[in-house]
This record gives structure tokens, sequence and C-alpha cells, in this order.
């Protein structure tokens, strides 16, 4: 079994006896999958934990009490190494959206009784079936928007409930060609290249033609709530990419801990990945001297020989907070 399939095959474990443990059993199930010094990234404000334990009461328990019968509901499966370097460790890759009913307050945010869906993005490291650590992206700002308390301004895009990859092909069970995985970290290299060449030309505006050189034209980009999601690369570059270039200076690419591949999927996570100062007017926001930190992950879909799908996940109240918004404290008000 090759290192993939074996890190895969840990991780689909983990989810079938996690997932459906009682809570009593959560801290149990757990131990069994994570080293002693097991490390987990999570989103403001839980940030970084440290041990089984400390996971569980901390983040998992709790999410579990407030929001009843949650189950997972995956769209993307896949792993990889690290900028496929097999000298690199495994990461295995999860998105969808943890489905459940919303029947307790949960960080302050007051329960509707109804069905929530919280978008997520998961990313582990896996050596010899044992798990180093985890980063776990969620879209808090989605669970406040869809319990109606969204406390911010309009979104340049629109948000919903996204759905998986439009080829129901995410799911990576089995083993894939290693050529294919090649093509799209290679392309995804690229993009992120072209990116870093209009941070560093200081051009905010660049021509359809520029994004067209990695991107399909009738691109799907699935952003975080806050921004929203755009179709098109006309209406992405109007809805999203002007928006955040124009309003958005002093950027800093930091570096990713994760960018992984395996067929047409990849995906990559920073911690934080780019820093950036806001001019005034992105996310409705006033101008601001904080050099403020973007913790980021993007999960692809290649098509060909183009970019053709794109989810994106912000931890939007680390950010937000940053610059001395504290979200989760206004919605209590």
């Amino acid at each position: 079994m090759s290192d993939y399939q074996q890190a895969k095959s840990t991780i689909r474990k983990l989810y079938q006896d996690f997932d459906t443990a009682p809570d009593a059993d959560l801290i149990k199930v757990l131990t069994n999958y994570v080293s002693p010094e097991y490390h987990w990234r999570g989103m403001h404000p839980f940030d970084e934990i440290h041990g089984a334990e400390n996971v569980i009461d901390t983040f998992w328990r709790p999410l579990k009490e407030s929001f009843a019968s949650l189950n997972r509901r995956e769209d993307i499966f896949f792993a990889g190494y690290h900028h496929n370097d097999p000298n690199e460790s495994v990461w295995v890759v999860s998105m969808g959206n943890f489905m459940g009913l919303f029947d307790k307050p949960w960080l302050g945010i007051r329960p509707t009784n109804r069905i929530i869906m919280i978008r997520y993005a998961e990313f582990h490291r896996v050596e010899s079936k044992t798990i180093l650590e985890t980063a776990l992206f969620i879209d808090i700002l989605s669970v406040i928007q869809q319990a109606g308390q969204y406390p911010l301004g309009p979104m340049t895009g629109v948000h919903f409930v996204y759905p998986g990859p439009k080829t129901h092909d995410g799911i990576l069970l089995n083993s894939q060609d290693s050529e294919e995985g090649a093509k799209t970290i290679a392309l995804v290299n690229k993009m992120v290249d072209d990116l870093s060449e209009l941070n560093r030309t200081g051009e905010d505006r660049c021509p359809p033609e520029y994004l067209a050189r990695t991107w399909n034209e009738d691109m799907i980009w699935y952003g975080p709530c806050g921004i929203g999601a755009s179709f098109t690369i006309e209406r992405y570059q109007q809805q999203h990419q002007y928006p955040f270039r124009e309003n958005l200076t002093d950027k800093v690419f930091n570096g990713h801990i994760a960018r992984v591949s395996e067929g047409k999927y990849c995906g990559f996570f920073g911690w934080p990945n780019l820093n950036n100062r806001n001019m005034g007017g992105f996310m409705n926001l006033p101008a601001s001297d904080v050099h403020a930190p973007m913790r980021v992950t993007d999960i692809y879909r290649r098509e060909g020989d183009k970019l053709a799908e794109n989810w994106v996940f912000i931890d939007m109240l680390h950010y937000l907070n940053a610059q001395g918004l504290n979200v989760l404290d206004q919605i209590k008000n």
C-alpha cells in the first residue's frame, strides 16, 4: 500500500470511529489515532491546541453539544506529499460540510433549532498510521449568517451553501495517476507565482487575460462568508480580486505549511498565509495600521490545463479581531 493510501485509510477509519462515537468516548477514540504531542489548529477563538483531551474538551464536545445529530457530509477527499516531495510528510485533505440541528448556543451565537451547514476543510499530517497534526478550517461567519445574526456589511459576492465539485468525483478513495497530481500542483504553483508577481509590481487591476493563463473562463470561486462566491473570471475580478487588491496593501506572502495534490485536486493552507494592511473599504472596514494576518486554505479542482473550481476558507474572526473588531462580542450585544 502506498503512503497516500495508507494515510487515507487511517483517516477513513478515524472518521468512521469518531463521527459515530458517543460523546463520552471521543477522547478515547481520538487518542487511538493521534500522537501524544498532537498539534491541532483551529479557527479563532480556538487557535492552537495540543493533546487529544484538550482538543475534545475545547472544540469537539461543545460543538457536538450545540449541534445535535452532527454528521459529516464530505465532498472532497485526497492525499499528497507537501509540494509533492516524497521526502516530506503525507497530508490527507477532507472538505465538505458538517450538518446538524442548531439546538444550543455556540460561541455566543443564538440557536435556531433548524439545520445548519458548517463548511469545513481539514488537513491531517500522517506518519506510520499516526496523526501528528491537524488543521481544521470552519466558516464560523457562515454559521452566524445562517442563524440570522450576521453583523457585517454587504458582501461583494454572494454566500450560500456551496456545492461540491461539478464533476462529483472529489472523493479519491483509490490510487490516482501520479502524473495527474503533478500537473495539478504545477498549475497551482504557476497561479501562485502569477499572484506573487502582481504583489511585486503593485498591479491591482490585471486584465482578465492574466487570470486566464491558469483559470477557466467559467471559473467558480467559492469564497468565505464575508466575501462570498463569484462565477466567471470577469465577475470574480469585479466581486473579489479588484476589491481585495485595491483596498489592501503591504501584502506579504508567508508560504504554506502544506501544499498537496492528488489527481485533479490540490489544497494548501498557511498559518498565516499572508499579512496585509487594510487601507479602508475591504469588507466595509475602516483603514487600519495593523499588518493583519490571514489564515487561508484553498482547495482546487483542475479541468484540463486550467483551474475550474476553488473553495476558499479564511479565518475571518481572527483577521477582523486583529483590527479591533471582535465579531463574537458584537453579536452578543
